[in-house]
C-alpha cells in the first residue's frame, strides 16, 4: 500500500475543495399556472410541458 511522501498543505487541500460548494438551483415560470419549476421539467401543478398537457392530475377535492 502506498504511503505520501509529503503532507499536503492546508491550502493545497483547500483549493482542491474550491468547487465543493453548494450551488443554487435554477428556477424558471411554469407559462400555465406561473408557478416556479425545474427547467427542462414537466410542472407538478399542473402537468404541462412546453405548452401541452403531458401529465394527467386528478381534481383535488377540499375537505
Amino acid at each position: 500500500m502506498s504511503v505520501p511522501k509529503k503532507r499536503r498543505t492546508k491550502s493545497s487541500v483547500n483549493q482542491r475543495r474550491s468547487h465543493f460548494a453548494l450551488k443554487r438551483k435554477t428556477l424558471a415560470v411554469c407559462p400555465q399556472c406561473k408557478r416556479t419549476i425545474l427547467p427542462h421539467t414537466a410542472c407538478r401543478n399542473c402537468g404541462y410541458y412546453k405548452g401541452r398537457e403531458v401529465i394527467k392530475l386528478k381534481v383535488r377535492s377540499k375537505k
